[in-house]
């Protein structure tokens, strides 16, 4: 089983490259499953129910989100009818949508995606190491793939939560800080793991965002209204390789189309 997992879609920059070369990347790398994270994807802020829906209808099977998560109001009603859209199951109980996704994928093995979200630099929701057990534990026993999306600011704990569910996950992997990673492994118990899968957006900005108006915010410390940058788009990620029979992860490899240095 080959899996895609694309990192942040980030505004309309990111929205074009994926519509432009993902089919073409399921093709060629001959993909069972794509799940991406689209939380930047509404002008780098939020998810719209059309942006959703295009994304879901382009061949994105599951749509993981981040703090970002309700950004624009309108999605608040949408999430409970699409479960293919998640947001971090650490919110608090009765937060809308779930954060957890029982699926099936192309080869007709199943599958379970769960997303949750770190606490170090960002809002102190419920714990996501506890919650991971939690939702772990109340898998059917015939779900023998599952994906974490650790959606969290620093390295130390997408690398911890690497290492707690090594074994019980086919693969953790970060993602929100936008840059890609070059620490792609499998862990001893079977995990592929990786800190951070990078953006769908324009590299020749600041995480997605023009970049004249992040370094003014620096050096004012005045607040600034940031937006997305246009120049320089790849769509990031990686292409994972699991055994059928085990859901172990046999290869894990860094993905990067759009950029000059790698087409």
């Amino acid at each position: 089983m080959r899996v895609l997992f694309v990192g942040d879609i980030v505004g309309s920059p990111g929205r074009q490259i994926v519509h432009d070369r993902l089919a073409d990347i399921v093709s060629q790398k001959k993909i069972d499953l794509v799940i991406a994270n689209g939380e930047n994807s509404a002008s780098g802020f939020g998810i719209t129910p059309r942006l959703a829906d295009e994304f879901l209808h382009q061949g994105i099977d599951v749509l993981t989100g981040g703090n970002h998560r309700w950004d624009r109001r309108e999605i608040l009603d949408y999430m409970p009818h699409e479960p293919r859209l998640l947001r971090p199951a650490n919110f608090p109980d009765g937060s809308p949508g779930s954060g957890l996704y029982l699926g099936t994928a192309k080869n007709g093995v199943k599958f379970a995606v769960l997303n949750l979200q770190g606490r170090t630099f960002l809002p102190a929701i419920d714990d996501p190491f506890r919650k991971a057990d939690s939702e772990l534990a109340r898998l059917p026993p015939d779900v023998d793939f599952v994906f974490v999306d650790m959606h969290a600011e620093t390295t130390s704990e997408k690398i911890a939560m690497g290492w707690y569910l090594d074994g019980r996950a086919s693969i953790v992997y970060g993602t929100h800080t936008h840059v890609q990673t070059a620490d792609e492994r499998i862990l001893p118990g079977g995990t592929a793991y990786i800190t951070d899968l990078g953006m769908c957006g324009p590299l020749d900005s600041v995480i997605g965002m023009e970049r004249e108006n992040v370094i003014q915010g620096f050096l004012s410390q005045l607040p600034r209204q940031f937006e997305v940058a246009r120049e320089n788009v790849a769509l990031q990620g990686i292409v994972v390789e699991l055994d059928d029979k085990t859901g172990r992860a046999r290869e894990i490899r860094r993905l990067r189309v759009g950029w000059e240095a790698n087409d």
